[in-house]
């Protein structure tokens, strides 16, 4: 990935943690790795709801709306991401929810429980 999508994708992980923070959530864990099998864009929390969140930056609409580019073998490598997330970390979760945040020239979108 390029510079410029490297900084994109940075505005829209700040933008959308913006846009959860504002709703009472609080962001606790950003850009996790594990391994070499993926990352998860945001971690959030609210009450005892754990929030995985998949975040789609796009300047355009050139190569479709950003929530399209979330299909099913991203899914269920974020599901898998997200187990291994549970595993590492002393958080209980009442409800575990999976959301896509699109970011289209800087509004944010986020479509709650999208898988």
């Amino acid at each position: 990935m390029g510079q410029h999508n490297n900084r994109l994708g940075a505005a829209g992980e700040t933008a959308a943690a913006r846009w959860y923070r504002r709703r009472g959530y609080r962001v606790i864990d950003r850009n996790w790795r594990w391994g070499g099998h993926g990352e998860i864009d945001l971690v959030l929390r609210r009450g005892t709801m754990v929030v995985f969140c998949e975040v789609k930056t796009r300047s355009s609409t050139r190569f479709g709306v950003p929530a399209a580019a979330v299909d099913a073998d991203k899914q269920r490598r974020i599901r898998r991401l997200a187990r291994h997330w549970l595993d590492e970390h002393p958080v209980r979760a009442g409800v575990v929810r999976f959301d896509v945040a699109s970011v289209l020239r800087g509004h944010v979108s986020v479509i709650e429980a999208a898988f």
